[in-house]
């Protein structure tokens, strides 16, 4: 009896076990479907929806080539006038705005000591003039007196040393008076150029020396951009190349040319310059700053938006559609420039009609499933 009620037990003990195991088994099952089942939702829910503006075809098109150029303006007519002798300044009364003619007299430097120097100078050439008028006489009264036979050819020739020697002198006090003159008429400052007054660098009463600044003049009748170009893109930039430029305070883009081109590089910088010259200048100042694109010419190549170039990997890349998922394409980037108003950039590695996300899109992971919503306006 002892030994049946022993084995009974033991074969509830291991029914409960098996039960047990049973439960395990059977709860893990309903984890491992209940995983795959979020795995499978989850894959199903990874799939985007586009739209056909969410896409964009890559197309053979024709491209403006362009080129940035940004600067700041200048006129091409621009002078200061300068102190050319030293001394009181008078008479400055043109101020920055103040509009100037040609030859017009800006102001004056303090004369008196140089008009004395003037009649110095002028007194000196008269004596000069008497002494080679005495010379003269002289030489004359001894040719006489040699064809005469009363004193030697010697003599005669050195009556004619004194002359030249007295006309020598004469022509060397005429040229003092002419420099005296000419310094007298350099008292008197007039504008270079018709234009307005930029800067007034001095004042009436100021003393000033040689070579100091008195006011800038500029003409604005015509501005150009003086862009910095690197060295490789100097070599595509010609004369008479059109350019559209946007100026700050101006509402509407002015048409420009390129009239000039430095054939020397700057020192340093290695950067050429190129001088753009606008064709409407109403309203302008010198100094605003540019900016705009310089038209290279036309080139047919394969493009897409530059927008559409993804740049967050070592390498640029697109994001194309191949059977329904996103595939991440490594690009070789070409020339760019405009298409209907539309930046773009040429590429390598895709094939024509090829789909690719727009930049609007974002980065999406590579191997994303996508479906084209055609109901979608």
């Amino acid at each position: 009896m002892k030994s049946w009620i022993k084995w009974a037990l033991v074969a509830v003990i291991v029914a409960l076990l098996a039960a047990g195991a049973l439960r395990v088994l059977s709860s893990r099952k309903d984890k491992a479907a209940a995983l795959q089942a979020q795995q499978v939702s989850q894959k199903t829910e990874a799939v985007m929806s586009l739209t056909a503006t969410d896409l964009v075809p890559v197309k053979t098109r024709l491209l403006t080539q362009t080129l940035a150029i940004a600067g700041p303006l200048k006129a091409v007519n621009a002078a200061f006038v300068k102190a050319r002798v030293a001394g009181e300044l008078q008479g400055l009364t043109v101020r920055e705005g103040d509009l100037v003619k040609e030859g017009q007299v800006i102001a004056r430097v303090e004369s008196t000591e140089f008009q004395s120097r003037v009649r110095q100078a002028q007194q000196q050439a008269e004596s000069a003039k008497a002494q080679v008028d005495i010379a003269k006489r002289s030489f004359e009264n001894n040719r006489s007196l040699v064809d005469q036979g009363f004193i030697s050819k010697t003599a005669l020739e050195s009556s004619l040393a004194s002359l030249a020697a007295a006309e020598a002198n004469f022509q060397a006090a005429q040229a003092g008076a002419e420099v005296a003159v000419k310094s007298l008429q350099d008292t008197v400052l007039r504008a270079p150029i018709s234009g307005l007054i930029a800067q007034r660098l001095a004042q009436t009463g100021e003393r000033v020396a040689i070579d100091a600044r008195i006011v800038e003049i500029v003409d604005l009748s015509r501005l150009e951009l003086e862009a910095s170009l690197s060295a490789a893109d100097s070599i595509l930039v010609t004369v008479g190349q059109a350019a559209q430029l946007t100026i700050e305070g101006a509402a509407k883009p002015i048409a420009a040319k390129v009239v000039r081109v430095n054939p020397s590089a700057v020192a340093g910088s290695r950067a050429v310059l190129a001088y753009v010259a606008l064709a409407s200048t109403v309203g302008l100042r010198q100094g605003l700053f540019a900016q705009g694109t310089l038209e290279l010419g036309k080139v047919k190549t394969l493009t897409v938006p530059m927008s559409a170039v993804r740049t967050d990997k070592p390498q640029p890349y697109v994001q194309i559609v191949v059977n329904g998922r996103i595939v991440h394409q490594n690009v070789v980037l070409g020339v760019r420039g405009e298409f209907e108003g539309q930046s773009m950039v040429g590429i390598k590695d895709v094939p024509e009609n090829a789909s690719i996300l727009s930049g609007t899109m974002g980065v999406l992971q590579s191997g994303t499933q996508v479906k084209l919503n055609t109901g979608a306006q």
